[in-house]
């Protein structure tokens, strides 16, 4: 598993834009940035619609002023499921991302199998990166939310 000091790994994630689908390299998208990336297992899944995303919906300007430029929201999910997920909950100032064959969750080393769920997808996770390197990582042992809950990471900077 990554652990904090250790850089992001190379991957890609997609995300639907208004322009149709951009293709994020994972180095490119962090680096020179302060980011909160956060992964549930699922969009529109019961704690990650009531609870996860719209944390970080509501405290967005206040992890903003903490001088993050980035928030993020990455799922083993297509970029299509993702855009309507963060539509459906006016997540505007999220970036929704989609890992839609698990590669970057599996490089990682943060995937689960959840069987009948959706087979591989990612545990419940939020870190902070800084230039790329993780300066934070808060991994939800299984079946709880509470340190990767958007209140956690804001109370970390």
């Amino acid at each position: 598993m990554i652990a904090q000091g250790q850089a992001l790994p190379d991957a890609t994630l997609s995300q639907l834009g208004k322009e149709g689908m951009i293709n994020h390299k994972v180095k490119e998208l962090f680096a020179g940035k302060k980011a909160v990336l956060f992964a549930v297992p699922g969009a529109f899944t019961p704690t990650c619609s009531k609870a996860h995303l719209p944390g970080y919906v509501v405290l967005a300007d206040e992890l903003k002023a903490k001088g993050v430029d980035i928030i993020a929201c990455v799922s083993v999910n297509d970029a299509f499921v993702m855009k309507a997920w963060g539509e459906a909950q006016n997540a505007g100032e999220i970036m929704m991302l989609a890992d839609g064959d698990g590669t970057f969750t599996k490089a990682l080393g943060l995937e689960m199998d959840t069987g009948a769920f959706g087979g591989l997808r990612s545990q419940r996770y939020a870190m902070v990166i800084d230039d790329g390197v993780v300066s934070l990582l808060n991994v939800e042992a299984p079946k709880t939310f509470e340190v990767s809950k958007a209140e956690t990471i804001l109370a970390s900077l």
